[in-house]
């Protein structure tokens, strides 16, 4: 059941008030005991330990309920696997169970109420699992309904106390839909690092139990394990052996063969790290890694790269890799002696090793094919939809990346929308074998963690609208319903702030201080975002601060006062440069926010949860220069000015860096239209201490400026607008003289226009027309296709796709797709449209992404996108361009006339989303974000 499904009259759904004939898991308090029986697996125990722990915690009850009661109790929980628990088959025998769904399904099981199941229990809820981990999953997914999220631990997540729970009547069946759901510890130095060495020593069993249990809850089963330094089987040989007693399934990363550590080779290994002169101790490490598997539960890694996770050979080396394969597969019947298609076992197309696949290599056809993204969250190759083999495809996707075009390791900054929208790529086209997620350190990504494995367990049930409604959800799972809503709100929007730039890829020239008050902008959503986070925080009390800070509000006011900080410092030099006063308040202002970063790092760590966090935010984040991060934090450079006593004035306008008075150059504002931007701004500053008067004058009645005059302590707004009733149609200029009380004189000129006649549609102002995707007029589809919008999805509103995503390309003509959006162009002539789309791959390995576009009746204009993430390729700067700013703009050159236009964007490939379009006459002014949407009449 997704988190979002909550009707409590759905089959063993769980309730304070009972729906009829219900059964109380707790009554006046009291929960039922959990039965389960000594044959079954030792992880069905441990997960039914965490079943009885978890009802205490919700009933209040504490220790009482931690056991099994000595006598036959009337009603109880009994739970255990098909063929493992006597008393489960007993059961289904006896009752005639039904077990369809559950028998066979790899890793099914049911909850439903039966009657007098033994003797002396009257009544009871029987979970059946079809296995060890069906078992398990049908005992934390009780948890969940009852209320325990599967962050308790790893958020200090407290549970709402109950005194009454009711489960529903009627059977629940569940069974996931991709068969290994995971995730990858990686990139853990210094926050992760440092938190396991100071609470475990290490990455013992100690540490890994907590890991286990964090992805059992969330009904995922499979691990890459922390590899950084350290070793899973080699630091503690009980980490292997917790791990097929919980039921977890180890693997190892996409550079660590057959069950051995990367470190592994440093501490064991003789010789090279090459297979054409070092075969033979290879060949020994390996097998010694496959022996020391045993026949535990395992997806073993094939295939060999380069030392330090580098490329094998600056070559595509097919045939020497096909060689290495067919050897490790060699090794793995020998030492299993089975065949060696029992034994899982999976490929991983990273990287330099997707040229291999590229270039034809045969994979043995029971391997998993495990297909990665470029780091950054886009998908770089999947299968065709019909595309079939035995041992299935896989995704390895990422949170959390060390590389370039530069380190992304502090903080969330996934969209689970986009999460959603690639990772439905690859279920449509069947790579549903293996979904693995690098986490980073775990603890910034416990919302995305918690969005990627449910979606992995049942893909279908989550539609666009199930994707919009999970953030509220996910709160309410953790904090409660009555402001889950909000927090949702919240949870997403951050996000969507921190995907616009990742934080460590932010400077200060990142924002606008002069084009379009972007700076400003930016500002206003994150200050309005933290005060809605901390009136939250206040309302919500007490027994949710632990967990509140780390889930929501350490991230909100983090983030936000980092957008601070570099502002503060652009402004900063912005001011220095114009020789503003303000430039040295602008220079404190950066360092407080500096220090207020450590203070809420230093919160996080060391206040919340009684100091249980030690270390968990210590990565650096601020004054990165080039891919690697800094070895700490890094104050950026500011600049300080002498300021002259005697008050002295200066002009800054909006559009301009410069400060004026410039010898031999006027001011000139950017233009005002009627219909576009009606108003604009002009600073007058103070280059000195004293205080200073100035006196504004319109050169036109129709022209006004306020405040027209008045007292400059460090700086004054004005206000430019226009009459526009009194001012007659067409092209005007006017003027506005300032005058300070320090004899300086500044002329700025006002450049105004005012169309003729009414217009429609989204209309030209300063040569530019910005239209957010999913305001569209008309949406064109013929059957089978159509057209969706993907809320919140991108750095201003949300984006457009076409679907189903396996559709066949189309062709750009009336049999096609396309979306219409009216516009008023103010001229004839030549113009450029920008398309803004999200940065997805090639995945179809087809030459690119298209689209096409046209006005009016004119012949549509074919597009591709076509980045590629391998160095040296043609397209390798323009995808890190892409990936840094979060967007690729692609562009195409049109004829047009003036007036009323209707743009049409057609549908070529699937799979591509669009967040805006810009149509720009002769350039436009530099921003990160573009221009706000124009205006639409």
């Amino acid at each position: 059941m997704p988190l979002h499904a909550r009707d409590c009259a759905q089959a063993a759904a769980v309730c304070v008030q009972a729906v009829p004939n219900a059964l109380a898991l707790i009554d006046d308090g009291r929960p039922l005991p959990v039965l389960i029986d000594a044959a079954d697996f030792p992880g069905v125990a441990r997960a039914a330990d965490d079943l009885r722990a978890d009802l205490a915690a919700v009933s209040g009850v504490g220790a009482s309920a931690l056991h099994a009661p000595t006598g036959t109790p009337r009603l109880a929980i009994i739970a255990g696997t098909l063929g493992h628990s006597p008393r489960i088959d007993r059961i289904v025998r006896e009752h005639a169970l039904d077990t369809t769904g559950v028998e066979g399904q790899w890793e099914g099981y049911s909850l439903q109420l039966v009657d007098a199941p033994e003797p002396g229990i009257e009544r009871a809820l029987v979970i059946i699992g079809a296995d060890k981990r069906g078992t398990i999953f049908g005992l934390y997914e009780l948890s969940r309904r009852i209320g325990v999220s599967p962050w308790t631990w790893w958020a200090d997540v407290a549970p709402e106390r109950k005194t009454a729970l009711h489960i529903a009547p009627g059977r629940f069946v569940d069974a996931p839909a991709v068969r290994y759901r995971g995730i990858f510890i990686n990139d853990e130095d210094p926050a992760l690092g440092g938190w396991m060495a100071a609470t475990y020593g290490g990455p013992n069993h100690q540490f890994y139990e907590r890991v286990f249990q964090l992805i059992l809850r969330h009904k995922g089963n499979y691990l890459w394990p922390a590899m950084w330094g350290r070793a899973f089987y080699d630091d503690d040989p009980q980490n292997a052996i917790l791990a097929d007693e919980m039921g977890v399934v180890i693997g190892t990363s996409h550079h660590e063969p057959m069950m051995r550590a990367h470190v592994e080779w440093s501490r064991h290994g003789e010789g090279a790290w090459d297979y054409t002169r070092n075969r033979e101790r290879l060949q020994d490490f390996w097998r010694e890694g496959i022996r020391r598997m045993g026949t535990n539960e395992n997806v073993v890694t094939l295939g060999m790269r380069g030392d330090g996770d580098e490329p094998m050979s600056d070559a595509t080396a097919t045939t020497l890799l096909e060689t290495i394969v067919a050897d490790q597969r060699r090794i793995l019947a020998e030492v299993t002696g089975r065949p060696v298609e029992a034994t899982p076992q999976v490929w991983a197309l990273y990287k330099e090793v997707q040229d291999y696949f590229d270039a034809g290599m045969q994979v043995p056809d029971d391997v998993t094919l495990l297909f990665a993204d470029d780091n950054w969250g886009n998908i770089r190759r999947l299968p065709t939809p019909d595309a079939t083999r035995a041992g299935g495809y896989g995704v390895y996707y990422h949170f959390d990346y060390v590389g370039g075009p530069r380190n992304y390791k502090w903080i969330n900054t996934t969209q689970i929308e986009r999460v959603w929208e690639q990772m439905r790529l690859a279920h449509a086209h069947g790579a549903d074998r293996l979904w693995v997620v690098n986490v980073g350190d775990i603890k910034p990504m416990e919302f995305p963690i918690s969005f990627f494995l449910d979606y992995a367990w049942a893909p279908d049930a989550y539609p666009v609208e199930a994707v919009s409604a999970y953030p509220q959800a996910f709160a309410a799972e953790q904090f409660g319903d009555t402001h889950a809503a909000e927090i949702g709100e919240i949870l997403t929007r951050y996000t969507q702030y921190n995907a616009r730039r990742k934080p460590e890829l932010q400077s200060p020239e990142t924002w606008s201080l002069v084009n379009f008050g972007e700076a400003d902008r930016v500002l206003a959503d994150w200050d309005a975002l933290v005060e809605r986070t901390q009136h939250i925080g206040t309302a919500l009390g007490g027994a949710h601060r632990d967990a509140y800070y780390q889930l929501v509000e350490y991230p909100v006011l983090a983030s936000a006062n980092l957008a601070h900080l570099y502002i503060a410092v652009a402004r900063n030099r912005l001011h220095a440069a114009q020789g503003r006063a303000s430039a040295n308040a602008w220079a404190d202002e950066a360092e407080r926010r500096f220090a207020r970063d450590a203070e809420l790092a230093r919160v996080y760590e060391q206040d919340i949860a009684g100091g249980k966090w030690i270390h968990m935010m210590s990565q650096p984040r601020i004054g990165y220069t080039h891919w690697q991060q800094p070895d700490r934090n890094v104050m950026p450079a500011l600049s300080r000015v002498d300021v002259r006593e005697r008050g002295t004035m200066g002009v800054a306008v909006d559009g301009d860096a410069r400060g004026w008075p410039v010898p031999t150059t006027r001011a000139r504002l950017p233009q005002l239209d009627a219909h576009g931007v009606p108003s604009r701004e002009v600073v007058v500053f103070n280059r000195g201490l004293a205080p200073f008067t100035f006196i504004a004058t319109a050169s036109q009645p129709w022209l006004r400026v306020t405040p027209a005059a008045g007292e400059v302590t460090a700086e004054t707004p004005l206000r430019i607008d226009v009459d526009w009733d009194a001012l007659p149609a067409g092209d005007h200029v006017g003027q506005i003289d300032l005058l300070g009380s320090d004899r300086t004189e500044v002329r700025v000129t006002v450049p105004v226009s005012k169309p003729a006649s009414a217009v429609t549609g989204f209309v030209e102002s300063e040569g530019v027309i910005a239209i957010e995707a999913a305001h569209h007029a008309r949406a064109v589809a013929p059957d089978g296709l159509g057209w969706e919008t993907i809320p919140n999805l991108g750095r201003t509103l949300s984006a457009v796709t076409s679907v189903p995503v396996t559709a066949a390309a189309t062709t750009a003509d009336a049999s096609g797709a396309w979306l219409e959006y009216p516009v008023h162009l103010a001229s004839a002539g030549e113009v450029e449209v920008r398309v803004v789309l999200s940065p997805t791959l090639d995945y179809q390995h087809r030459g690119g992404l298209r689209y096409a576009v046209s006005f009016d009746d004119a012949a549509p204009q074919d597009v591709t996108m076509h980045l590629d993430p391998t160095p040296g390729h043609p397209q390798f700067q323009a995808w890190e361009r892409a990936v840094s700013d979060s967007v690729h703009v692609a562009t195409s050159r049109h004829r047009v006339e003036g007036g009323a236009q209707t743009l049409k964007l057609w549908r070529i490939d699937p799979g591509v989303v669009v967040q805006r379009i810009e149509i720009v006459r002769d350039g436009v002014r530099p921003s990160y974000l573009g221009p706000p949407e124009s205006v639409r009449r």
